[in-house]
């Protein structure tokens, strides 16, 4: 049985869409890791749906359909990585098409859109989309086929105003993407605010246990160009999701909203703590009222601002290293958005992108906040 679309995001989360096995009666969905499918003596396929798993599971559809159904979505595609997601959808463009890409986001992408676009002789243009003004002069001087943003960023958890966003890029013939992973569907759905396609990786807070790998795109245009591209370019490349993943993914996103809440509820009470703390210089959080995206996040997000956010502290590099050496329970490693909470020294990881060496990125996980608060206050002592 299908679970209607009028039910609440954690309910169809929980039970999986609403997805059992029939033939066992296991509220689980199963796993098949079959990789092809067998024909009858007519050669007919006995199950129409699966040829080849390259681009037919059952289980990577049912975690598609609870991602599409999560976010608003008419349709979802899963990827083997965020990367790959994001890939897949630059690659729908031709030679000397024009982009304009929010500056200062994850490194990653920024670096690989700067690499594909010399490659590709594709015009790329990088503007700070958290400033209105600046994101529609670059959209109405240089007319681009794809405006990027990510919204909150990161590192910096700047906020872009999304529906702001999609007229600029459709004012000028464009089509709007947003990647939407440090804000997960629980708290942001890009797509009614205007955005055409949402993007996640859902390794972060999606699957929650640090233990998958994955990527998302989402669209309300199933019909649309750039979407059957998409797909093709999925199938045909071959940048599909193993079942395994899929069925971890699926069995992460069941708690998806029960991990947001919490994880939201104590980011909060740390950002507002260390804004107070006298070895700290400024913590950037939507959440705070101090930030200057607050406004704007308060309104297109909805149950809470996230668990990533960043601070610095005083001094410069040897301070930071030394509290994040000092750190008991926060684990020292990349990522975010998992059960555990993380902390990052970020100029030591990019030091060439002009991230501040005082600057410390956080994600918070379900641990007792009281307990993650000791541990910073300790570290920064």
């Amino acid at each position: 049985m299908t679970l209607p679309n009028t039910l609440n995001a954690s309910t169809i989360a929980a039970q999986a869409g609403g997805v059992v096995d029939t033939p066992s009666g296991g509220v689980v969905p199963p796993l098949q890791p079959s990789t092809t499918f067998v024909r009858d003596e007519d050669y007919a396929l006995v199950n129409p749906d699966n040829i080849y798993s390259r681009d037919n599971s059952d289980i990577v559809r049912i975690a598609e359909d609870v991602l599409a159904r999560l976010e608003g979505a008419e349709e979802a595609l899963l990827f083997p990585s965020g990367m790959a997601a994001i890939a897949a959808l630059f690659r729908t463009l031709p030679n000397g098409a024009t982009i304009v890409v929010q500056s200062g986001i994850y490194w990653g992408t920024t670096k690989w859109l700067r690499d594909f676009s010399a490659r590709r002789q594709i015009t790329l243009h990088e503007v700070d989309a958290s400033d209105p003004e600046a994101l529609q002069a670059a959209c109405a001087s240089h007319t681009p086929a794809i405006v990027f943003i990510e919204t909150p960023s990161n590192p910096w958890l700047k906020t872009v105003d999304i529906a702001h966003a999609a007229r600029c890029a459709h004012s000028a013939g464009g089509l709007l993407a947003v990647d939407s992973t440090a804000a997960t569907p629980v708290l942001q759905r890009p797509l009614e605010h205007g955005a055409d396609i949402v993007m996640h990786s859902a390794t972060k807070a999606i699957n929650g246990h640090s233990d998958v790998l994955a990527g998302v795109l989402a669209t309300s245009a199933p019909a649309a160009r750039i979407w059957t591209d998409i797909k093709a370019d999925r199938h045909d490349a071959g940048a599909v999701i193993g079942p395994f993943e899929a069925w971890l993914l699926l069995r992460g996103m069941r708690t998806l909203p029960l991990r947001v809440e919490r994880m939201c509820r104590t980011t909060q009470t740390i950002a507002d703590y260390l804004s107070q703390h006298p070895k700290v210089a400024d913590v950037y959080y939507p959440g705070l009222a101090s930030h200057p995206g607050h406004a704007i996040a308060a309104r297109q997000m909805q149950g809470g601002f996230g668990c990533l956010f960043s601070f610095l502290v005083k001094g410069g590099a040897r301070e930071a290293l030394a509290v994040v050496g000092k750190l008991k329970l926060f684990h020292r490693a990349t990522s975010l958005g998992g059960v555990e909470s993380l902390v990052e020294h970020r100029h030591t990881i990019e030091p060439h992108t002009g991230i501040p060496d005082s600057l410390i990125r956080v994600s918070v996980g379900i641990e007792d906040v009281n307990d993650l608060i000791a541990d910073l206050a300790q570290a920064l002592e």
